[in-house]
């Protein structure tokens, strides 16, 4: 098993998780989320955490196992907390206006 695929990814409250087939859907505060599972890897939600499985121990399957832990974690973040990203800008020259939600540089 990845390294990876063996830690669980907890699911704060306030965040539903959906698995229909190969479809994964995460809801949560701000917004929903969806992701097709590769048939490979299985995942299986348990006391409020979501583990991942290889169903065969080939290393590109487990890789699989472990992109697929890290999108779901990046999706529980995303519906929970969201993201967000700070920009410094450091030099002479630059010039950067931000308006509203625009930044033009």
């Amino acid at each position: 098993m990845s390294r990876v695929a063996k830690n669980p990814v907890k699911l704060p409250s306030g965040v539903e998780v959906k698995l229909v087939g190969q479809q994964l859907s995460v809801k949560g505060a701000k917004g929903t989320l969806e992701l097709i599972i590769h048939s490979s890897v299985e995942i299986v939600e348990e006391a409020g955490e979501l583990r991942f499985a290889a169903r065969n121990g080939d290393q590109q399957t487990r890789a699989m196992a472990g992109t697929t832990r890290a999108l779901v974690n990046n999706m529980v973040q995303g519906v929970s907390q969201g993201f967000e990203r700070k920009l410094q800008l450091v030099g002479v020259g630059y010039k950067a206006q931000a308006k509203g939600t625009v930044l033009n540089l």
